[in-house]
């Protein structure tokens, strides 16, 4: 691998995860470009050519300058699509916005794409589609994991009944969303409980995700990257562990063979190099899966020892394979 090809780094100002890869990177002697959707304008410029006066092998061909380094399309070796945020024009007319906008996505989006020699971890439009928890439960369910009785409704009845037939139910968001207060207050929507008393008509104006709750008494997180398989147990009290990461203790875990393939198999499915799987552990030592984050955050789990950090490196490294 030439050591002029980079690694093209898609994310936002502040990535604390992004940075450890850059920094592993950087001591390998690996080349960065690192940029943000965001950019567009004086901070990001590119040029993509397409068409007969091009080498069919090398398309799109062009060039992607920011503000510290300039770089050819069809020379970045691999590209990790981290959490980029896209320009939102504020200062023009909501019609021109919104022009701007899709202009930046289909354009700028279009051709990071399209690279034709570039390892993508992962590739934005597999990610899209992994991030769909139906596909997920139903890819889980044809490898055969162990799936819990799950219900995805704006029926109020089906609801009502699916609550009934279990003895205890969760529910959880079928994509986060940024949602904030009118007085600026980010909020979280956590997986809770939930009764027939909590759900009414207001259930019908959108789908909703119902599951049978799990007696669990660990969870586990798995971060996968390539052909590396990382298992976490994460035990506290919590239903969602998310909701206070002081409360969380962490071991290192070995997976079941059958389980280690089937999680490998699901990201296979979506075309990801890697993801992150959220599972959980019952008093009898079964695994139940839960859900996939095809771009998961892992940065904090470098605390148990685990090699994440390097596992990314080499990938990117690495680059594409004949």
């Amino acid at each position: 691998m030439n050591d002029a090809e980079p690694v093209a780094v898609v994310t936002e100002v502040d990535d604390v995860t992004a940075d450890m890869v850059i920094t592993e990177l950087n001591k390998r002697g690996v080349p960065i470009v690192r940029f943000d959707p965001s950019d567009i304008g004086d901070g990001l410029q590119m040029s993509a050519r397409f068409g007969a006066s091009t080498d069919s092998s090398a398309t799109p061909a062009g060039t992607l300058r920011t503000l510290s380094r300039d770089t050819t399309l069809e020379r970045v070796r691999a590209m990790y699509w981290r959490r980029p945020t896209w320009p939102h024009f504020d200062h023009l007319d909501a019609p021109d916005a919104r022009y701007a906008e899709a202009q930046v996505r289909h354009g700028l989006g279009g051709t990071l794409y399209a690279l034709p020699n570039c390892r993508y971890v992962n590739h934005p439009l597999s990610n899209r589609t992994a991030e769909h928890k139906p596909l997920q439960l139903a890819t889980a369910q044809r490898l055969g994991l162990t799936v819990p009785p799950t219900l995805i409704s704006n029926d109020l009845k089906a609801i009502r009944e699916f609550i009934a037939e279990h003895d205890s139910v969760i529910f959880k968001a079928l994509r986060w969303t940024p949602y904030r207060r009118a007085d600026g207050v980010g909020l979280t929507t956590w997986t809770e409980p939930v009764t027939a008393d909590h759900v009414d008509e207001r259930v019908t104006v959108t789908p909703h995700l119902f599951q049978a709750q799990v007696p669990k008494i660990a969870d586990v997180r798995v971060v996968i990257v390539g052909p590396k398989v990382f298992a976490i147990r994460i035990d506290s009290d919590l239903l969602d562990w998310r909701a206070d990461y002081s409360a969380l203790t962490y071991t290192p875990m070995d997976l079941p063979t059958g389980v280690e393939r089937a999680l490998i198999a699901h990201l296979d499915h979506f075309g990801l190099a890697s993801g992150s799987f959220d599972l959980c552990i019952t008093p009898d030592g079964g695994l139940h899966w839960l859900e996939l984050n095809p771009n998961g955050q892992w940065g904090w789990l470098e605390e148990t020892g685990l090699p994440i950090t390097q596992a990314f490196a080499d990938l990117l490294e690495q680059g594409a394979t004949p």
